[in-house]
């Protein structure tokens, strides 16, 4: 538990390091990865446990909307002023291989604004919040972005050479979790991320408040601001980076445009393990 900010911001984060004890439960426990319909990507009991212990715990301390990766869409959040924005584990991939890149990511919204967020990565136990206005900080420190070369990368995208163009300028780091690597530039071990593929408003509503509040800039990848609790929940990719870096990323990519739709659902495949 951390030590300054709200009573709210203070429960919240309770509520996420105890997903965080019960994801870690489930992996030593054992996990079995299906594949959700559609190519969609894997899902676990872990990220199901924590789905249905973070819809109550946080719907008790702010009643409002609800949207998360792992329950269908209820468009009455539509009507709703103030929403829950959570992906109960974001970088399910990386927590299968074993991989320490993965994320809880919860975020409050006020009238299509996050107010409040929290990304909590249960194999490091490091824990990321912000509150509008009141800055950034991990665990019990607070944070500022940082300008450097380093290029926070999702390890699909790297992997199909999307950040080919990009190498002889950049530091790059391939990094599992989306509100992961937004939380690590919040931080300032990064100076940027992007991601030219569409998002879900679950992978990166808590990272952005996190980076604003941290002085940093995060926007759709291609300029447009970020505005959630939209009909259809998804922003058009993401760029989150100190705000030398932002103008860096933004000129040098201006011209790649977006991902083909279809490079774009491929990240999402999966082999489960037979």
């Amino acid at each position: 538990m951390q030590n300054s900010g709200s009573g709210l911001i203070q429960a919240v984060i309770g509520v996420v390091e105890r997903a965080g004890t019960l994801i870690r439960q489930q992996r030593i426990e054992g996990i079995v990865p299906e594949e959700k319909p559609h190519g969609a990507g894997p899902v676990t009991s872990a990220d199901r446990a924590a789905d249905e212990f973070l819809h109550r715990e946080l719907l008790r301390l702010a009643p409002g909307g609800w949207l998360s990766e792992e329950r269908v869409d209820d468009q009455r959040r539509l009507r709703e002023s103030r929403i829950w924005i959570v992906d109960p584990l974001d970088g399910t991939i990386e927590f299968v291989q074993g991989l320490p890149e993965y994320a809880i990511s919860v975020a409050l919204v006020e009238n299509g604004l996050p107010i409040l967020a929290v990304i909590h990565n249960p194999a490091t136990d490091d824990c990321f919040w912000a509150e509008r206005g009141a800055g950034a900080f991990r665990n019990c420190r607070a944070i500022r972005v940082q300008e450097s070369t380093r290029l926070l990368a999702s390890r699909t995208e790297f992997t199909r050479g999307e950040f080919a163009p990009l190498t002889a300028a950049w530091d790059i780091r391939p990094v599992g979790s989306t509100a992961y690597k937004m939380a690590l530039v919040a931080a300032g071990d990064a100076a940027a991320t992007f991601s030219r593929g569409p998002k879900w408003e679950w992978d990166v509503c808590a990272g952005a408040l996190l980076v604003e509040e941290a002085g940093g800039v995060a926007t759709q990848v291609f300029d447009g601001s970020l505005r959630f609790n939209a009909p259809d929940p998804k922003v058009q990719g993401i760029l989150a980076a100190a705000p030398g870096a932002w103008e860096r990323i933004r000129n040098q990519i201006q011209n790649l445009g977006p991902v083909r739709s279809d490079m774009a659902h491929a990240s999402n495949r999966f082999t489960v393990p037979s």
